[in-house]
């Protein structure tokens, strides 16, 4: 039987070699087995603040374990939502130029991580939420377990169980199905039957699954861990949500001053990053019924984040046990920043955080979560696209534990795995041409380098736009607006009227770009 890997193995003469000095080369000799293995894990939703290392309250202690033996980045940045962050992420290109700018669709003139670590011979394996139309075993990836969709239920994605509530969802009984895959079978709905499941927690069983599977492989792996979490719908497991019952009865003022005074503590925050003006409610205004759900809704939220943190920690464990920690590059990053959010759901109830409830966080905690920055998911300011990123590599990275100010974006992560582990990139792929990768690598600030970015980046979603180059950004909202990020990191200062050369510029640069995207679509 002739395997995918065979097959791009054969499809050899697509492929050009971007890469000949790989970080794990270390002269004549090396092998494959030299190559790192690597893990991409991913959350959903979540704020620059929520973590430990970045000056949260929230119990994480193995993703503050990866910071201490890695690199922090302050400016790494996202899409602003879910669906083309996670096409950014996969292909290093722009959502606009892979065919998923305006929904969840398949990917065009694109080739992914697992298509291009997969024709170098790495196994490739996924287990979480992909947001697309297209089975990720179609798109390079030799195993794939999870949610095809945008968000589903933790406890129970699909239909009614016997002796169970029906599940919260955002959709009428009998409405919108989510799709789940497993490997080559797609289920609508998914229905598990196993009564301990929980979303964060079976990402992360066949994950380990697939590693316990491929252990005694030569050949190194590529795993690409795609939680749900903290996205709404909040629920947890009650023995999570008890750590936090009592955590937030201070209100959002007092837990966002605590998150600020913390971030400088840490130095994750210098003087560029001043505290954005908050947008929540006077906690003092809200009902005693209020503030009691607005507790419940923050500890759920937390519970959700300490249960992924758990997880994470299994992942560590099993790296350890098969001896692979030190060889193994891990990522993380959440997909956007925190949303305020809330739909209303056609079919909810019982308590915040159960199973057959359906509910989300609220602006107001989404402004705590987002600290010290402004707005929220879907906006490109950096509240909605500026995300924690740690890079932890024993082996690879240089003078663990520093942080980096360096501006990067998801499509940077292709041209990092490229240049990590010296595999090739696609001229053609499943018989289309593949645009180049748009990212910069961040294999140089591994070793230590002083990088300077050298193009600028773009943003575009729905009505918002943004472009960053060097100290200037100009955002969209209901207009153009200028910050020096040099100074003003969390776009408090709005310069356009002193600065409208460069607003000029900026802006026909982004308009360049679209018309780039644009042309590149009708080819």
């Amino acid at each position: 039987m002739t395997t995918r890997r065979d097959l791009l193995k054969l499809m050899g003469a697509g492929f050009l070699t971007l890469q000949s000095s790989p970080l794990w080369a270390g002269g004549e000799g090396n092998d494959k087995q030299k190559k790192p293995n690597i893990i991409f894990i991913l959350a959903d939703d979540m704020g620059w603040s929520d973590l430990g290392c970045y000056g949260g309250e929230i119990a994480t202690p193995n993703l503050d374990r990866l910071a201490k033996g890695g690199i922090r980045f302050t400016q790494m940045h996202n899409t602003g939502k879910c669906f083309p962050s996670r096409a950014c992420l996969l292909t290093g290109l722009y959502a606009q130029q892979c065919g998923m700018a305006g929904g969840p669709r398949a990917f065009t003139n694109a080739a992914t991580i697992g298509d291009v670590l997969g024709a170098a011979e790495y196994r490739t394996l996924a287990a979480g939420k992909h947001h697309g139309t297209q089975n990720l075993m179609k798109v390079g990836f030799d195993r794939y377990f999870g949610l095809r969709d945008g968000a589903c239920n933790y406890f129970n994605p699909g239909e009614q169980r016997p002796g169970e509530a029906v599940p919260g969802d955002k959709h009428p009984p009998g409405g919108k199905k989510r799709v789940w895959c497993v490997d080559d079978k797609t289920f609508i709905p998914y229905t598990p039957k196993e009564k301990d499941f929980y979303t964060t927690d079976y990402f992360t069983n066949y994950g380990l699954k697939y590693l316990d599977q491929y252990k005694d492989e030569e050949n190194p792996f590529f795993l690409y861990l795609s939680y749900t979490a903290p996205h709404d719908p909040l629920q947890a497991w009650p023995k999570d949500i008890a750590k936090y019952e009592n955590h937030y009865l201070e209100g959002y003022e007092k837990i966002r001053a605590a998150r600020s005074k913390k971030q400088k503590e840490i130095g994750i925050v210098d003087e560029s990053m001043p505290l954005s003006n908050p947008t929540y409610q006077a906690w003092d205004t809200l009902s005693e019924d209020e503030r009691k759900k607005e507790v419940r809704r923050m500890a759920v939220y937390a519970a959700m984040i300490d249960c992924l943190d758990q997880n994470i920690g299994r992942v560590l464990q099993k790296l350890e046990a098969i001896g692979e920690l030190n060889n193994t590059l891990i990522m993380f990053a959440s997909d956007n920043g925190c949303s305020a959010e809330v739909p209303k759901p056609k079919n909810s109830r019982g308590e915040i955080g159960s199973m057959e409830c359906w509910s989300s966080l609220g602006r107001h905690w989404a402004n705590v979560s987002n600290t010290p920055f402004r707005y929220y998911k879907n906006d490109s300011y950096e509240g909605g696209i500026c995300t924690p990123f740690i890079a932890h590599w024993p082996d690879g990275i240089k003078n663990p534990g520093r942080i980096s100010d360096y501006q990067s974006h998801f499509i940077d992560i292709m041209a990092t795995i490229v240049d990590v582990s010296g595999a090739t990139y696609p001229k053609t792929i499943r018989g289309e041409q593949v645009t180049p990768y748009e990212g910069e690598s961040l294999a140089p600030l591994f070793n230590g380098e002083n990088k300077k970015r050298e193009k600028p980046i773009f943003y575009q979603w729905r009505k918002g736009k943004a472009v960053m180059r060097g100290k200037w950004k100009a955002v969209y909202k209901s207009k153009w607006s200028l910050y020096d990020l040099e100074h003003d990191k969390t776009e408090t200062k709005d310069v356009a009227s002193s600065n409208k050369d460069i607003l000029d510029e900026l802006t026909a640069l982004h308009a360049e770009w679209l018309e780039r995207c644009r042309k590149l679509k009708t080819k």
